[in-house]
């Protein structure tokens, strides 16, 4: 289901559709936290701590001051959002997690290289995208592939109709 989904912005990446691929890795930080959570609730402060973790990994010198710079753009717009402090279950983005299972785009082909964006705003939204999606892959090969709760949880998620 989550490599589906990683996949699907992958593909709205290479078709230039950014502002959908940005919608939809911006919701990654909340559906990690969300399936590690018994209830599948999510706060910004767990979001934010969740991206320090995993955004931020250790990379070299330019690839740590690039991610220092998303993890930044990351954490403003979390502050910036509505019930910043209070724990909730995002269901709008559990929801698009697990019809992603359910509907696929026939992909049009993948090429190794990250598609170059015309002007700087997409290009800072495709960096923003492909430093998400490099987290949440992080975040599952390294912990969430282990977790129980997590487990359960994809698992509750995939039996939802």
């Amino acid at each position: 289901m989550l490599t589906n989904y990683l996949a699907d912005i992958e593909q709205l990446l290479c078709e230039q559709r950014w502002d959908a691929a940005l919608r939809e890795a911006c919701d990654l930080p909340q559906i990690a936290v969300a399936l590690a959570d018994p209830q599948l609730r999510s706060s910004s402060e767990r979001v934010k701590r969740w991206c320090g973790k995993w955004v931020r990994a250790l990379k070299t010198d330019s690839e740590g001051k690039r991610l220092e710079r998303v993890h930044r753009v990351l954490c403003e717009r979390l502050d910036h959002g509505d019930g910043a402090a209070c724990e909730s279950v995002p269901a709008r983005a559990l929801r698009r997690l697990r019809l992603h299972r359910l509907t696929r785009t026939l992909p049009g082909g993948f090429t190794s290289e990250h598609p170059a964006a015309a002007d700087a705003q997409s290009a800072g939204e495709v960096e923003i995208c492909y430093a998400l999606i490099a987290a949440a892959r992080r975040w599952y090969a390294n912990s969430a592939c282990r977790d129980a709760q997590v487990q359960a949880n994809l698992a509750r998620l995939a039996l939802l109709h």
